[in-house]
């Protein structure tokens, strides 16, 4: 059956009603994108999943996410895709940007070439077109890491006050804090792509954010029974592309690697 995808117009140009008419000529005209998005929606299966290019005005300061929020209010109300902060802050807005994983809020379209694809993250729940499900994801990491502090008081004082920690541990901390589990990470994955229980570059950064602080109690036993396998930290490849495309830039290479080493001691005993 073949299916017919209605051509769509070209976008009206971003500027506001009103602008000098002269503007772009003495500015050149705009540039013209061409955005072409893999469209599926699970809920409809009889549609195949299919590419559909849209032409849109570049503009200057112009995000993927801006470029994307003009096409579903000008062009197709039905297109999917996710944004919250708008800032690199909540991690929702991830997407292949030419099959690599980035933000669509942090990307420029004037760093792009005038034609280029978008298509959702790999590895989670698709849930249409560019929105995928890495919280359901993140969740079930979170679950089976226990990515919270382990204290071995049954019934901890709560108005206690916090004990001190030395400003350059606190740092560090922070420093692996600062993950957004916006999914770019495993999207890159190689050993995600192949081991559907592996916990990525996110798990084992988390594991390294809790070995770090002083008010966990487990020990490096305890972290062994939990990523000591294949699933875990021995299930990475070394490949390091969530290295490469973390959109916080965080250590990940220098974590996994010093997870690994310790984990390798615990096995070894």
């Amino acid at each position: 059956m073949s299916i017919i995808i209605p051509i769509l117009p070209a976008a009206a140009t971003l500027q506001p009603e009103g602008a000098a008419a002269g503007s772009a000529a003495a500015d050149g005209a705009a540039r013209k994108l061409n955005i072409r998005v893999l469209r599926f929606d699970p809920r409809r299966p009889e549609v195949a999943p299919h590419w559909q290019t849209y032409v849109l005005d570049d503009a200057a300061g112009m995000t993927l996410f801006i470029a994307l929020s003009e096409i579903r209010e000008r062009l197709d109300p039905s297109l999917q895709f996710d944004f919250v902060c708008r800032a690199g802050i909540c991690g929702s807005c991830a997407m292949l940007v030419n099959g690599r994983p980035a933000l669509a809020c942090r990307t420029l379209t004037k760093n792009l070439e005038s034609s280029f694809t978008l298509a959702p993250l790999p590895v989670f729940e698709l849930i249409g077109d560019l929105s995928v499900n890495t919280g359901k994801w993140m969740r079930g990491m979170s679950e089976r890491l226990q990515t919270w502090v382990h204290q071995q008081e049954s019934n901890p004082d709560l108005t206690r006050l916090e004990a001190r920690m030395e400003p350059e541990l606190a740092e560090q901390i922070y420093e692996l804090d600062r993950c957004i589990e916006c999914g770019c990470c495993v999207s890159a994955c190689g050993t995600a792509r192949m081991r559907e229980d592996f916990v990525g570059a996110v798990g084992l950064n988390k594991i390294a954010r809790f070995r770090l602080d002083p008010r966990d109690t487990r020990s490096d036993d305890d972290f062994y029974e939990i990523v000591g396998d294949d699933e875990g930290v021995f299930g990475c490849m070394s490949l390091l592309g969530c290295h490469d495309v973390c959109p916080k830039q965080l250590p990940l290479q220098t974590q996994i690697a010093f997870v690994r080493r310790k984990m390798v001691a615990m096995g070894w005993k």
